[in-house]
């Protein structure tokens, strides 16, 4: 049984020719489209693709399963079409808040998927930094909103209201200039070993992040530059010059945009993203993309990238 999402991977690539360039179309980021056609590949047990310096090119068993993956895939869309019918999804509108990071990793790829199911739904995004997007679903402002809670750290509370329901719990890791000598094994870093180690802190007084610099702080990482508000992209960038160290979430780290090394740490630092709806209302498209999230990230599993 081939998984359709990645079907409608390999069929981009075919129309597309290259991977970068079905990335761009399907919203994913090239590493993760690579992975999705990697596991195809495993599940049909034979190369789908003959990669080039100028893009893809399907080998000769890609060319008989992309033919049946287009019919497969009418077919499917076919079923969700009529099913929208029965489910109240052939209008109305989705509202989404979401935070920076899954607002570009997270969310294109899902929107995707609930685009080519349900097409006649109207979507909306808007950005909210956490906790905000929880306060705007409790305030009627968006249907469902993207949110995170690292750990260690105090809890949030949550009104009444709302509901989290997690979707990724992702560890921290430390990145470091590409080439430096933390990253060069790729074994476990007790957080002893920061010490010393000039460090690129991010909001220490956040309540989201203040623990977990708490915690570096007392491992005698040393401040060396500070980064009022998470701005992940930004750190990545002063850690690839080579200006400190830093720890941020896994999928921050795979996705950089500049080139930096990655370590995983001995101590128990993650990010669990949710996502906040409302408890006591019945909403189709809401609900409905829930259930595509559940899909695509597992019940709180985390994501390889």
């Amino acid at each position: 049984m081939y998984d359709p999402t990645r079907l409608a991977a390999l069929v981009a690539v075919a129309e597309a020719g290259s991977i970068t360039r079905a990335a761009d179309r399907l919203g994913y980021t090239p590493p993760a489209l690579s992975q999705q056609l990697a596991k195809l590949e495993r599940e049909a047990g034979t190369a789908l693709l003959v990669r080039h310096h100028r893009g893809a090119r399907l080998t000769e068993a890609g060319e008989v399963l992309v033919a049946r993956a287009r019919r497969v895939l009418d077919e499917l869309a076919q079923a969700r079409h009529e099913l929208s019918r029965l489910t109240g999804l052939t209008g109305g509108a989705l509202r989404l808040g979401t935070f920076p990071t899954a607002g570009v990793h997270l969310l294109p790829p899902a929107l995707s998927a609930f685009r080519r199911a349900h097409p006649d739904v109207t979507l909306s995004v808007a950005d909210y930094d956490p906790p905000a997007g929880v306060t705007a679903v409790a305030a009627g402002e968006v249907d469902l909103a993207l949110t995170h809670t690292y750990h260690p750290a105090e809890p949030v509370p949550v009104p009444s209201s709302v509901r989290l329901e997690p979707v990724l719990v992702e560890e921290l890791v430390l990145v470091t200039a590409p080439g430096h000598a933390l990253s060069t094994s790729s074994s476990r870093l007790p957080t002893a070993e920061l010490a010393g180690q000039p460090l690129i802190s991010m909001a220490p007084r956040h309540p989201a992040r203040r623990e977990i610099e708490a915690l570096l702080a007392e491992s005698g990482a040393t401040p060396a530059l500070l980064v009022p508000t998470p701005g992940y992209a930004v750190v990545c960038a002063l850690v690839s010059a080579g200006l400190g160290v830093a720890v941020v979430p896994e999928m921050v780290a795979r996705t950089a945009a500049t080139p930096v090394g990655v370590r995983p740490l001995e101590a128990d630092l993650r990010r669990t993203i949710s996502v906040a709806h409302r408890a006591d209302e019945a909403a189709p498209a809401a609900d409905a993309f829930r259930a595509l999230l559940r899909g695509a990230f597992g019940r709180a599993g985390r994501q390889a990238y």
